[in-house]
């Protein structure tokens, strides 16, 4: 269990600390010269069950306010420490502010130098506490005067703090740990502390260090002072970590983390508690755990604002980050972050701004990934690091929610029935435009209905058309059910006369007219429906080959690409024995069908599902 401290500068935080443990907190040259706190500082407390409580005794003045703001993330109780005879000052205010602001922890109060006023003050003091608390939300809170000098009220203090159960921690999400100090040690290496957030952490495990982007091994762990095998949330701990890294790559702010996440965020959606109005891209200091940048604030809806970061930090959904003027002199608001990674365009669009207010108000995951799936689809990845759930658990929600799964994403049902619902239309009005053409390749349609939608998923979804008989993939060519071109009894009659025509090459509308003495234009719109029929296929407008023959030159582009090749027009024309100007042709309805794509004098392959013999 960890207890940072919070008061005035002076009101004896760290003496107090020094009494109960044994420990003084101050442990830099300056701190002993001053007799003040600068930095944060740190002491054990062992009890008679095993446990070991640990305290984080933060600097009250207000000049070291970011020192303080780096200790009180993560805490499971703060120990709030008024001097009776100075009553209660700015900065026991401000602390306690900003403890509301991170969170609000369950707290204590100790009243201190008691033996330095009469009893008429030390009731004074306690009111005058009391009040501040209640009017902050701390309903009850309990108090003990105290005198670390003569150490009247300590034994009563031991035992409440020592009775204090630790909250319900977070062992089961991904661990993460945020860094507030790296030094060396002479035949151990390099050791890093902090207060970890949640989840566990095993001696020999492999986590992933911000600082470097680069995974680092946990050669040994103290946890609470004390040398250990596992460790968790709601712990001090340090880590002997060896990889490829020095101390000077690691600054406080720095982040261990179970999961791989190789970049922060720059740009995300907070609900701001506001404690004055701000202004329109407001430049702003911000912190965050152990994190101290800059940034701006674009206010959105109500308590709604972007944060637009200077410097990313490594968030996840519902932390929370302080904010303070430019001139770090006054707390402005607390921020909860909603969305991770906002989009720059149509975020006060209504329904976005409504689908945030929802997210705002979800109370659990379930809730949230429910909402999340209405707006956009999320990669199972990209949820499990906003929520900080573990794979085994984020599966639990979605097994109660049931997101349609589309080429490794996942979106609500309802999305996708629109999606779908895009595609069927889509593909109706390219019929009634060009009812000469059998239908459209995968990729064009996936283009023409979903173009901002990401690739894989649109190939996911016509899939699952094509499984529920939605679509017809008749030769690669998609099209509906209902649209079935048919030879007329005309038609056919022709036809046999035209198809014995199409050996090898190539034919040409006006060539087959002269051949055999028919009008042009009948011989058009004959090919045209047998083009449609998958019988020929017309490779520029009125040349055609036998759709069998594109299937064979599907395939050899098809078997080019399975060795890493790419298909160029020289190599094609050797491939097939004929001219560069047919090659070309055949190469360019490809990359139109979406089959290929060209990229120089090169065709690569795009759509492998296209000209498949077995559709």
């Amino acid at each position: 269990m960890i207890i940072a401290t919070a008061g005035h500068v002076d009101h004896g935080k760290t003496a107090l600390l020094q009494a109960l443990t044994g420990t003084d907190a101050d442990r830099l040259p300056e701190e002993k010269k001053r007799g003040m706190t600068v930095d944060l500082g740190y002491a054990y407390w062992p009890q008679p069950d095993g446990r070991v409580l640990g305290f984080i005794d933060v600097p009250g003045h207000e000049k070291f306010l970011a020192n303080m703001l780096s200790g009180i993330g993560g805490i499971n109780h703060a120990l709030l420490v008024v001097a009776c005879d100075d009553g209660v000052m700015p900065q026991t205010w401000e602390h306690l502010t900003l403890l509301k602001l991170a969170g609000q922890p369950p707290i204590t109060v100790a009243l201190t130098k008691t033996d330095r006023v009469d009893e008429a003050r030390i009731a004074e003091v306690a009111q005058q506490t009391k009040a501040l608390t209640q009017q902050l939300g701390w309903i009850n809170c309990s108090l003990f005067p105290v005198s670390s000098l003569t150490g009247d009220g300590l034994d009563a203090l031991r035992q409440h703090l020592g009775s204090l159960q630790q909250r319900e921690t977070e062992l089961t999400r991904p661990f993460r740990l945020a860094i507030d100090r790296a030094f060396t040690i002479k035949g151990t290496g390099l050791v890093v502390t902090g207060t970890a957030h949640a989840g566990q952490v095993r001696t020999g495990d492999r986590l992933w260090l911000t600082s470097i982007n680069q995974p680092v091994r946990v050669r040994s762990l103290h946890a609470q002072n004390q040398p250990t095998e596992q460790a968790g949330g709601g712990q001090r701990i340090a880590l002997n970590i060896s990889g490829d890294v020095e101390k000077a790559q690691i600054h406080r702010g720095d982040w261990l983390l179970a999961t791989q996440q190789k970049e922060g965020v720059s740009r995300l959606i907070v609900a701001l508690d506001a404690l004055q109005p701000l202004q329109q891209w407001q430049p702003v200091h911000i912190y965050h755990a152990a994190s101290h940048i800059t940034g701006r604030v674009s206010l959105l809806e109500n308590n709604l604002a972007e944060l637009v970061l200077d410097t990313p930090l490594w968030l996840a959904d519902n932390d929370r980050l302080i904010l303070r003027d430019i001139s770090a002199r006054q707390t402005l608001a607390a921020a909860r972050v909603i969305v991770l990674n906002s989009k720059r365009r149509g975020k006060r669009q209504p329904d976005y701004l409504q689908w945030l207010h929802q997210l705002a108000a979800a109370q659990d995951d379930r809730a949230a990934i429910r909402v999340y799936l209405q707006q956009q689809p999320c990669l199972p990845d990209t949820l499990s690091w906003a929520r900080q759930l573990q794979p085994e658990a984020l599966q639990q929600v979605l097994d109660t929610l049931q997101p349609v799964v589309a080429g490794g994403w996942l979106l609500s049902p309802e999305m996708a029935q629109r999606w779908q619902r895009q595609m069927l239309e889509a593909l109706a009005h390219f019929h009634q435009q060009h009812s000469d053409q059998p239908g459209v390749g995968r990729e064009r349609l996936r283009r023409m209905a979903l173009p901002d939608v990401e690739p894989e998923i649109g190939r996911a979804l016509i899939d699952e058309l094509i499984a529920h008989g939605e679509l017809i993939n008749r030769q690669g060519w998609l099209h509906l059910p209902a649209f079935e071109p048919a030879f007329s009894a005309e038609e056919a009659q022709l036809w046999q006369r035209v198809a014995p025509l199409f050996l090898d090459d190539p034919l040409w509308v006006r060539d087959i007219a002269n051949q055999l003495g028919e009008d042009e234009e009948r011989i058009r719109q004959l090919l045209l429906t047998a083009a449609q029929l998958g019988h020929v296929t017309a490779i520029v407008r009125d040349r055609y080959y036998r759709s069998d023959k594109i299937l064979i030159f599907a395939d050899l582009i098809r078997q080019r690409a399975a060795t890493g090749g790419a298909t160029s027009a020289a190599d094609f024309r050797n491939q097939l024995g004929t001219g560069r100007k047919i090659a070309i042709q055949l190469l360019e309805f490809f990359d139109r069908s979406g089959f290929t794509r060209r990229r120089g004098n090169d065709h690569l392959l795009r759509d492998s599902a296209l000209f498949s013999h077995s559709q």
